[in-house]
Order: structure tokens, then C-alpha cells, then sequence
């Protein structure tokens, strides 16, 4: 996949970028090992201060940066801004709690025979994280913010399809004060991921993505013997039994399954209703979802824009082309429309 901004809307290439390459990879590196040396020993408060600057700057910036998550990703301007806002909370709660969070623990002296005995949380290092592009600030904010506040640096490869979200986190983080090699953006494929991962000035890794992606850095940062979180794909169910509020369970799956143009690992894929409700349920989530306006991202009054990528937009033509050829009964949607851009919208 290219480096690039394609806009889902219209298909359109805004933007391409550059991979950076083995040089620069090993200078980002470098500069990280080298920063990483002194900002460990840097207060909780410092670090506080310079997180509540970065939240005070992506709350001022929220609009702008909620229009270049939709141009790159496709989710709506409501969905994009309460993102950014959302990434701002994030910064606040870890600048305001992790010194309580990672006190040290007192633990029974006695029992190891020690005179005192504590656990105490210590820096692991240089962090890599390889985040997917369906949240393309809150995802990276997450790895973000309590690594630094922890005292870590962070080497952040995004999504090949939200490099502008990616260099935006890194100059925010920045512009809000701290130093510079504490968090660095890496503008590179995904097969560059097992050489930065190998590298021993690396300590450690995380990744949110697809089994297959969790599966390959867990293998390697297993070789290595490095620490990893994991965050990878689910197929979540959504049970109705006859005792719920049926028009509230209705809204409720509405809503869980079309959360983010329906490209979220906690999206609600299976429904499952008790047979005395199957038919009620269905009626009522199929009328609830013609009802959604598909379009323009951009228009506030779209409920669910297009798929992030063309490929994601063929493999749901495929799934459901293949459930309707296994006997699936096709009540509502199963048709592309006739536009520009990776819409699976209604027929």
C-alpha cells in the first residue's frame, strides 16, 4: 500500500509521501535511544505540564484536525472532531493520574526476607507501536500518552493510510513541549516493522491490528524476547432476549454496527435474537437502517460515510455476495451505488 492521503469520498490521491529510508529510520532511532537517556529521569509534573499543553493544543486545533481525519480516512466530521476531543481527555487523565497509577506497591518484607520490600515501575524505553487507521489519533493517543507520562519514548509506524494523522500526532505532541526525539512518526511500510523491531535499542513494542499483524510481531518480539500489547480483531455478538426493551435494543444494534462507518473491533457483527423476537427485531433493524443517510463525510447531516480503503469496500461486497450465494436473504443494503468513491451503502 502506498504512503499516501486518498480521500474515500472520491477516490481521489490528495497527497503521497515519501518512505523514509534504512538512514533515516536508524537516525530516528538513535535520537530516540539518546533522548530516552535523560527524559526518564524527567518529574511526573514536567511531564504533566507538557501533556495538558498538547490537550489544550488539540482541543484549539480539533476542527481543522477533525477535517483531515475524514480527507483521509472517511469518518464523519461529528465522529472526527469528538475523536480529537476525545485524545485531549486522554492526554489530561494520564498527565493528572499516572504518578498515583505507578507508585510503588509496598509487598511483605518478610516474606523474601528483606528488611523493606516494594515493586516500582520503571521505564522500559524506546516503544514502537504500529496503530491502525479506523481511529487514527485516538489509537496512537492511547499508546502515546501514558508512555510518556511513564516516562518512555515512542516511534509510531501508522496506518500507510492516514500519514497526515500520524505527522500531526508527532508535531502536537512537540509543539505542547516535550523534547524533541520523545515521540517520532516513521513514515515507513509494514515490512520495515521486524528490522525496527529487531533492533536492540528497541525495547519494546505494540500493536493494535488484524490477527495475522499481532501474530507476526508477537512471533518477533517473542525471538527477541521484548514485552508486547496486543490489541487485534474480535467478532463481537449482540444478543435480544424477549425481556429487553425491543425499540431500545434496535437503536442500541443500529448504532453498535454503523459506529465509525461500521469499521470498529468493537462494532457489534453478529445478532442474535431469541426466536419469540426474531421477527419483530429484524423488521425493526432493517426500517432503522434504510432509514440512515450514506454520503459526503463532510455534510453534518450523514450518518455513515464510506469504507476507509477500496479494498476494505470489496471485501464486504465479497462477504455479502458469497452469504447471498450460500442463501442469505438480502433485506437491506448488498448493492454498491453508482459513485465515485468506497461506498457500500443501501440499495
Amino acid at each position: 500500500m502506498p504512503i499516501a492521503t486518498i480521500n474515500p469520498a472520491t477516490g481521489e490521491t490528495v497527497k503521497t509521501f515519501t518512505p523514509a529510508t534504512r538512514e533515516e529510520v536508524d537516525a530516528a532511532i538513535a535520537r530516540a535511544d539518546e533522548r530516552f537517556a535523560d527524559y526518564r529521569h524527567t518529574s511526573y509534573a514536567q511531564r504533566a505540564q507538557w501533556a495538558n499543553a498538547t490537550a489544550d493544543l488539540l482541543e484549539a486545533e480539533a476542527d481543522e484536525t477533525a477535517a483531515v481525519m475524514t480527507l483521509e480516512m472517511g469518518k464523519t466530521l461529528t465522529s472526527a472532531r469528538a475523536e480529537v476531543l476525545k485524545c485531549a481527555k486522554g492526554f489530561r487523565y494520564y498527565a493528572e493520574n499516572t504518578e498515583a497509577l505507578l507508585a510503588d506497591e509496598p509487598a511483605d518484607a518478610a516474606k523474601v526476607g528483606a528488611a523493606k520490600a516494594y515493586t516500582r515501575y520503571q521505564p522500559l524505553g524506546v516503544v514502537l507501536a504500529v496503530m491502525p487507521w479506523n481511529f487514527p489519533l485516538w489509537q496512537a493517543v492511547r499508546f502515546a500518552a501514558p508512555a510518556l507520562m511513564a516516562g518512555n519514548v515512542g516511534l509510531l509506524k501508522h496506518a500507510s493510510n492516514v500519514p497526515q494523522c500520524a505527522l500531526y500526532l508527532a508535531d502536537v505532541i512537540a509543539r505542547g513541549g516535550f523534547p524533541d526525539g520523545c515521540f517520532q512518526t516513521l513514515l515507513v511500510p509494514s515490512s520495515a516493522v521486524e528490522d525496527i523491531l529487531r533492533d536492540p535499542r528497541v525495547a519494546a513494542a505494540t500493536l493494535t491490528g488484524s490477527e495475522p499483524a499481532g501474530q507476526s510481531v508477537g512471533a518477533i518480539a517473542g525471538h527477541e524476547i521484548k514485552p508486547t500489547v496486543l490489541e487485534l480483531g474480535g467478532s463481537d455478538p449482540f444478543i435480544v432476549m424477549p425481556s429487553a426493551d425491543l425499540d431500545k435494543a434496535v437503536q442500541t444494534a443500529v448504532t453498535a454496527r454503523v459506529q465509525n462507518n461500521g469499521q470498529s473491533c468493537i462494532a457489534a457483527k453478529r445478532f442474535i435474537a431469541h426466536a419469540d423476537i426474531y421477527d419483530a427485531f429484524v423488521d425493526k433493524f432493517v426500517e432503522r437502517m434504510a432509514a440512515l443517510r450514506v454520503g459526503d463525510p463532510t455534510d453534518p447531516e450523514t450518518d455513515v460515510g464510506p469504507l476507509a480503503t477500496e479494498s476494505g469496500r470489496d471485501e464486504i461486497a465479497k462477504q455479502v455476495d458469497d452469504a447471498a450465494a450460500a442463501g442469505a436473504v438480502i433485506r437491506c443494503g448488498g448493492k454498491a451505488p453508482d459513485r465515485p468513491g468506497w461506498f457500500y451503502p443501501r440499495r
